[in-house]
């Protein structure tokens, strides 16, 4: 299947998004979208970790064919990753020691997260050259980015509103996250 980079972006970042469309990420994507700066720093966080995730799994994919020992592909990629959230972990905590204690459990959660295991599987199966792993990695952290940033704009909207006794808290979170995921199904035709 011969796609342009464009095609694979935007196929990864609004039609196929990981947290609305896949369902996975959802931890972080309720947890860390209550503030709209955490969330896009979390975003941000995530894109790189799956950049360098999908990049380091396209060269291991590529050395186990070789070696005939694909069999070694998930738990490679799964070290792969809890390393590169480790260097996350230290670069964010030296750098930014206000924003580690915000981020809290959820930034060495990014190790478990199934979206970024995600990428790397997904683009494996798809059969992406180097160009191509990378752009649909972009659009990837570009789509999770996206939906905690609007999970965390309504959120901090809510927040201002009289909503409900029954329905505040969880209730209302999930209720949006549901009414988000039905309107990315929208984008499903978009590059048919």
């Amino acid at each position: 299947m011969n796609r342009t980079l464009w095609s694979i972006f935007i196929d990864a970042c609004l039609i196929n998004n990981f947290v609305l469309a896949y369902f996975l990420g959802i931890c972080p994507f309720l947890g860390v979208s209550g503030s709209l700066a955490n969330a896009a720093r979390m975003g941000g966080a995530v894109t790189f970790v799956m950049l360098i995730s999908s990049t380091t799994a396209y060269g291991m994919q590529k050395l186990l064919v070789s070696l005939d020992a694909t069999y070694l592909s998930l738990i490679s990629f799964i070290a792969v990753i809890a390393s590169t959230v480790q260097v996350v972990e230290m670069f964010i905590r030296k750098t930014s020691p206000a924003l580690f204690r915000s981020l809290g459990i959820f930034l060495p959660l990014i190790t478990t997260n199934c979206a970024i295991l995600g990428v790397a599987l997904f683009q494996t199966n798809k059969g992406y050259g180097f160009a191509q792993s990378i752009v649909f990695a972009l659009g990837a952290g570009a789509g999770f980015t996206l939906a905690l940033v609007l999970m965390a704009g309504l959120r901090e909207r809510l927040d201002l509103a009289d909503t409900p006794n029954i329905v505040k808290g969880t209730a209302i979170t999930l209720i949006l996250a549901g009414l988000l995921s039905i309107a990315v199904m929208g984008f499903s035709g978009l590059l048919s």
